[in-house]
């Protein structure tokens, strides 16, 4: 299981704002001086909240409060106990709230203040929202309703129903929320409150977001925006931009999130808003954190914390500090990640904020299991473990469940682990917890293949990938805040169930799980990775393992091995017709084409081949992925040195792993092109340019690089007529621009397009900017980019494309382009990372990125190619595209072989 508290993304949500007291004798102007003190004291708390002085506000409110208990003023008394109550409030000390409210709300009805009254209870609601209570919440909303009504109070009705439309968010009923923000919608319409309209405008967004609606919550924010800067209510603009930065973030777009968070920033620094300043700057923390750029966001967390203290505000000091411990516990820091933990629980407890509690008490477990302190962490999780039976999280039960039973694995205790995990299980189940359901079922298929029972692993792992693919389509419901597992990364357990499948020789079951891998893997790095129906449909669950499916529950270290043998039996009497069979639409793999997938595994290689009308089979290599690195490093050496031909030795020597073994099968098959998904730092090798002794790879097949099968349009690819958009980054040789080389033959590269295609547009050096080239998306077929692109380990962000004027696009801004006319990119001139080789996960990245911005198919080099190689390549390459009646993929292999067979362009490089 393993949660981690979440990262804060603080709601912008406007209608739970509190509503401030006036003292009725503040309209009576009484000379008394006493009275005239308290209504100044009054006043000045009023201006000294709206500008977040919050600790001052309330001093002065208390003396308010002190004066008017002297002069036995119970109208003043009762403002002012409403205003010391909504101080404390956002001091984030909410049960000291509740008693001010409820003083004040006794004077209200002393005093037959029906709309103090309305006020109070609003009030009420409001900070019983807050710590969680969420039906005490709207029984007090809908009593301020009922009063609202009665008294004909238009606006304070519009304000009741939009806190009942917050308190069922919050509750994730979000049809009920909406019901109630329409009906807010409709008061501030009618009333002509056009701030209220704003602020409903901005609910209903924040709804949509929640339930992953996208496209509506964007249009219903950038309504709010608009009406919000009419009316000049900064405050109100600041929420309406943060909210898009939340919505950008949920959608991978960080630098577009960024945007919004800086202007929220802007805004709440001119109004002096310290509070939604410190907000502000929590949030860019996030979004830097979603880049994984640990060290920037620890920045912005660091500023929000020295916000939050200056002006008391204990609840985000507490949060500040808890998204602190996360992003080191993130950098692998756990103990410097225990201190910042420790110090949000104290706060926690200062604050009455047991569910707060919870969750760090059940971080810190998980950074003493990190530190491989199990008893320490056990010791935590149980008293998480305690606070959410306490306070009726019934989540937060089946998360330290799942916590208790990861870390008595890590002692060997299985069957306490197994235990635990199971009751986990239920509750996540019965909570409807898909994500948190997914890892439980992985960790409990880990533990029992652990044990030596492979048959309920593999059924306890199919069931998470299939959870997991489940609700991939829905990519809200994908918990980014699940802390890596015991296994690793989530994409880990898929490797273990290939693994495992393969072992029973389940080789369709295994090539549908490796597929899902490559989504998954895109899924860790990209973030908010959408599956298809196809990854939908999941690892097909076979008759046995769908008769057992009931007893799983009742599975225990005892029974386990009784059940896995009836399971194990039960499989072996089914044909391998339907232990492999294939699913329909791998059935549209056209004649001649086959998927080949070779899975790195500690010990060995696995190779798995698939063509049409056939099983999958699988061949085993026996090779160290040690030794694996070594050979696929030596190869990229060679094949970067144009001049040598050291590049053929380690190209035979990955011929005779990647494909001698099921040489035969590609015969059989009549294969003529492979559709190849690599694994790891195969990616980092061209599959072209293996050698068998006599031929390179490239001159016997048609070789495609694949993302996933399960994402992939198996139709024929169409023949294209040539409308190209071309832009060339050029400079001096042996110069260096926007820090890059100067590529002078992209200039010429570029001309020969032109030259070739009437139809054709280039745009060169500054005039190629990204602004440009985007702007003339629509027009064209064929984008052409020879300009430098480097894909390099690490977060998404260190991977880009580099315009002529230098401007930059990085891996994961390339979905902002909508380009579905866009039937190719060339990339002409990049490479990957020169340094240390990572998983290749950034290549699988651009060609992802690039197909879900609408490209049929992308041309990219794997490392830094000759620059007059480059334009021969693409030159022969147009010259065959220009006969017509061909493929992209076609006209690429025939320029390939043709320059294979030139004596000057004869190396792979």
């Amino acid at each position: 299981m393993s949660k981690v508290v979440g990262i804060s993304m603080l709601a912008f949500l406007a209608c739970g704002q509190v509503q401030i007291f006036m003292s009725e004798s503040i309209q009576a102007q009484t000379n008394q001086d006493r009275k005239t003190e308290a209504e100044r004291l009054l006043q000045q708390g009023i201006q000294q909240y709206q500008i977040s002085q919050f600790q001052a506000a309330l001093q002065s409110w208390q003396q308010a409060l002190t004066i008017y208990r002297e002069i036995k003023d119970r109208f003043g008394e009762g403002a002012a106990l409403g205003n010391l109550g909504i101080a404390y409030d956002s001091l984030g000390r909410y049960d000291e709230a509740i008693k001010f409210y409820l003083q004040s709300l006794v004077i209200k009805r002393e005093t037959k203040d029906r709309r103090g009254e309305g006020n109070a209870l609003g009030n009420l609601g409001i900070a019983y929202n807050a710590l969680g209570k969420y039906d005490k919440a709207i029984n007090f909303h809908l009593q301020r309703l009922a009063i609202a009504r009665e008294i004909k109070d238009r606006r304070g009705e519009g304000q009741s129903l939009g806190n009942l439309g917050n308190a069922y968010a919050s509750l994730s009923k979000y049809d009920k929320a909406i019901e109630f923000y329409l009906q807010d919608l409709a008061i501030a319409q009618e009333i002509k409150d056009r701030r209220g309209e704003g602020q409903s405008l901005g609910n209903l967004g924040s709804a949509y977001r929640s339930i992953g609606k996208y496209d509506k919550a964007i249009d219903y924010h950038l309504q709010a925006l608009a009406i919000l800067r009419e009316v000049k209510d900064r405050q109100g603009e600041g929420q309406s931009l943060g909210n898009l930065g939340s919505i950008y973030r949920n959608l991978g777009k960080y630098y577009k999130a960024i945007n919004y968070l800086e202007q929220v920033l802007a805004v709440a620094r001119e109004i002096k808003d310290r509070r939604g300043e410190g907000q502000s700057l929590g949030n860019l923390g996030n979004a830097y954190y979603s880049l994984g750029k640990y060290d920037k966001a620890i920045e912005f967390y660091l500023q929000y914390l020295s916000v939050a203290r200056e002006i008391k505000d204990r609840r985000g000091e507490g949060i500040s500090l808890g998204n602190l411990g996360i992003a080191y516990s993130s950098l692998g820091k756990y103990d410097k990640a225990i201190e910042f933990y420790l110090q949000d629980l104290a706060i926690a407890r200062e604050i009455k904020d047991r569910r707060g509690e919870g969750q760090t008490i059940g971080s810190l477990g998980n950074a003493y299991r990190n530190l491989g302190k199990y008893d320490k962490a056990i010791n935590f999780h149980l008293q998480s473990l305690e606070i959410a039976r306490e306070i009726k999280d019934r989540q937060g039960e089946g998360q330290s469940l799942g916590n208790l039973g990861s870390a008595y694995r890590n002692l060997g205790k299985y069957d306490k682990a197994i235990d635990y995990q199971l009751q986990s299980l239920r509750i996540l189940r019965e909570v409807k917890d898909l994500s948190g359901e997914g890892t439980t079922l992985s960790n409990l298929g880990g533990i029992l293949s652990k044990v030596n029972q492979p048959e309920l692993a593999i059924l306890f792992y199919k069931q998470s990938v299939n959870v997991r693919e489940a609700i991939r389509k829905d990519i809200r419901k994908l918990d980014k805040d699940i802390q890596q597992s015991y296994l690793g990364t989530i994409s880990s357990s898929y490797k273990l169930l290939a693994d495992l499948l393969i072992k029973q020789d389940r080789i369709m079951e295994a090539l549908q799980v490796l597929d899902f891998l490559k989504v998954q893997e895109l899924e860790d790095y990209l973030k908010n990775i959408k599956g298809s129906d196809r990854s939908a449909q999941g690892v097909k669950i076979l008759e046995p393992e769908k008769a057992i499916s009931n007893k799983l529950l009742a599975v225990s270290f005892d029974n386990s091995k009784e059940l896995n043998n009836e399971l194990a039996n039960q499989i072996q009497q089914l044909p391998q017709a339907e232990i492999n069979k294939v699913p329909d639409y791998l059935k549209q793999i056209p004649h001649g084409t086959v998927l080949l997938y070779p899975l790195i595994l500690g010990d060995r290689l696995e190779i798995i081949l698939f063509s049409p009308n056939t099983l999958p089979i699988s061949r085993t290599v026996k090779i160290s992925q040690k030794e694996l690195e070594t050979l696929v490093t030596d190869f990229r050496s060679g094949l970067l040195d144009s001049g040598s031909e050291d590049v053929k030795e380690p190209a035979a020597k990955l011929y005779n792993i990647l494909i001698k073994n099921v040489e035969a099968e590609l015969t059989k098959a009549k294969t003529t092109t492979i559709l190849y998904a690599p694994d790891g730092q195969l990616r980092y090798i061209p599959l072209a340019a293996l050698y068998d002794g006599k031929h390179w790879l490239a001159e016997k097949y048609r070789i495609n690089n694949l993302i996933a099968y399960s994402l992939f349009d198996f139709s024929p690819n169409l023949k294209i007529q040539p409308n190209i958009l071309a832009g060339a980054f050029g400079g001096k040789a042996n110069e260096k621009k926007f820090g890059q080389i100067g590529l002078p033959a992209t200039l010429r590269e570029v001309q020969a397009i032109t030259n070739s295609f009437d139809n054709s547009v280039t745009l060169i050096e500054d005039q190629f900017s990204r602004q440009a080239i985007e702007a003339k998306f629509k027009n064209h077929n064929i984008l052409h980019l020879a300009t430098h692109a480097e894909f390099n380990i690490g977060v998404p962000d260190n991977s880009f494309i580099i315009f002529g004027n230098g401007d930059k696009i990085r891996l994961n801004e390339i979905t902002d382009w909508q380009i579905p006319n866009i039937d190719l990119i060339v990339l002409s001139a990049c490479q990957t990372g020169v340094g240390k080789l990572g998983d290749g996960v950034e290549i699988l990245g651009f060609g992802y990125q690039v197909q879900k911005a609408g490209a049929k198919n992308a041309i990219a080099s794997l490392w830094k190619v000759d620059d007059a190689g480059t334009q021969a390549l693409m030159e022969a390459f147009y010259s065959e595209l220009k006969k017509g009646d061909i493929t992209s993929i076609e006209a690429l292999h025939r320029a390939q072989v043709a320059l294979i067979k030139s004596p000057k362009y004869n190396h792979p490089n």
